[in-house]
């Protein structure tokens, strides 16, 4: 809690700020070390945007020399703003429109294709602009599901790739479209065992080597083992480490690392969900029979996946005084309510805390990752202060929203003459 405690004294922490999110910067380039260690030099390590799409965060990370994964084209222009180049982007939209993709080809960004038809549409668009497009293929390895349903995506159903029970088809493409020179796997995260991340990779590296065996061997050449790696978000959890999730892989595809194939990574959880901290004031306390209950002023705004399903999803949490250091005392049950207006805003049940009273600060760890990055707008809320801490010194990331931030959000862009721009019936 060093950082909040310097924040307040260096006047990061404003009176009007009703919280404040910090991000360690230092750690961010810690874990995208781990990364480049683990997976090697030549790798390209994208990170997913959709995690943590601050556009200060992601220029850091392209000063790093990292790549950026971009899952719709608002998070392309995101990524080439930032400072990626086009060659370190990885598009992996599901529903890529002929236009996405045009722009995509025209760029040379690398494509993921979700599917056999989306391969055709590329062949297509490569075609028009006589540039062949840097592609590869999406394959769910249908290796079962992990222990959070919604976010594992390689059981034998999924919304996402082509399934490997398609092995012929996928083959054929692959004659069919000599530009089509890379394979996509992706898993999941939490919740996804080392064991089926394993499992998963191997299939689709199988799958490789039978490609290259019937059309060349470099046909496929670039492969894409996405993202996936659990965080410990729990003092129980132990989750993998990226030396030892290369490791596992490097033994059940040993010509992963040989340098036959270029490899690319897309994580995200991994690379920031540590690095996140979110302090929250405590405005009000409630005292009722067996329920005490902080009133804070983050909930399911920036803690969606909490607030829905708070048995998988949780956090750590501490308790600070108004100057920043951690309370002591006694510990007691206590819940942690947002401040919007439906039953379940409450980003932490049950918390084991001090004695909680009004103008305490509630700090809540790992929440770098998939939490701003989710943002509702449900009360229209503003969203808070954003910082960057980095060598002992802080910066501004993102200002806190102020009221007409939201009234411009809400109102748009202004409607053309005859576009019914009062909001009327027509």
């Amino acid at each position: 809690m060093e950082m909040v405690e310097k924040g307040i004294a260096a006047g990061m922490i404003r009176e009007a700020d009703t919280a404040v999110v910090f991000h360690d910067l230092d750690m961010l380039e810690r874990r995208l070390g781990e990364v480049t260690t683990a997976f090697g030099p030549a790798a390209l390590a994208a990170a997913a945007i959709k995690a943590n799409p601050l556009p200060p965060v992601l220029a850091f990370l392209a000063g790093l020399g990292a790549g950026a994964e971009a899952a719709s084209l608002p998070e392309v222009r995101l990524a080439l703003d930032a400072g990626f180049t086009a060659g370190r982007i990885v598009f992996d939209s599901p529903a890529k429109t002929f236009e996405e993709l045009r722009l995509a080809v025209s760029l040379g960004l690398n494509v993921n294709a979700d599917n056999l038809d989306e391969v055709e549409r590329l062949g297509t668009v490569g075609a028009s602009l006589g540039r062949a497009p840097r592609a590869g293929l999406r394959v769910n390895p249908q290796v079962g599901l992990g222990r959070i349903k919604a976010t594992s995506v390689a059981g034998v159903y999924s919304k996402f790739g082509v399934p490997l029970a398609d092995r012929e088809a996928i083959l054929a493409a692959f004659a069919r479209c000599p530009w089509l020179e890379g394979l996509h796997v992706h898993i999941g995260s939490q919740g996804c065992s080392l064991d089926m991340l394993v499992a998963g990779v191997g299939a689709i590296y199988d799958l490789a080597l039978e490609i290259n065996a019937r059309l060349g061997a470099r046909r496929v050449r670039r492969f894409d083992l996405g993202g996936g790696l659990p965080v410990a978000y729990r003092d129980t959890d132990d989750p993998p480490t990226p030396g030892v999730y290369a490791a596992a892989l490097a033994e059940r595809c040993p010509g992963l690392f040989s340098g036959q194939f270029d490899l690319v990574t897309e994580f995200g959880r991994f690379l920031h969900a540590p690095c996140g901290l979110a302090v929250s004031r405590v405005e009000y306390v409630k005292r009722q029979p067996g329920h005490n209950t902080a009133v804070l002023h983050l909930g399911a705004d920036m803690f969606v996946r909490e607030c829905y399903n708070p048995e998988l999803w949780t956090h750590g949490v501490t308790l600070l005084s108004p100057d920043g250091r951690e309370k002591g005392g006694e510990r007691g049950t206590w819940h942690l309510a947002g401040p919007l207006c439906f039953s379940g805003d409450f980003p932490i049940r049950q918390a084991r805390l001090p004695d909680v009273a009004p103008g305490d600060l509630v700090a809540i760890h790992d929440v770098g990752a998939y939490t701003l990055a989710m943002w509702s707008r449900y009360n229209s809320r503003q969203m808070p202060r954003i910082l960057g801490y980095r060598q002992g010194r802080f910066n501004v990331l993102r200002e806190r929203e102020e009221p007409e931030d939201l009234v411009r959000f809400w109102r748009g862009r202004p409607v053309a003459p005859g576009g019914g721009g009062q909001g009327r019936e027509e």
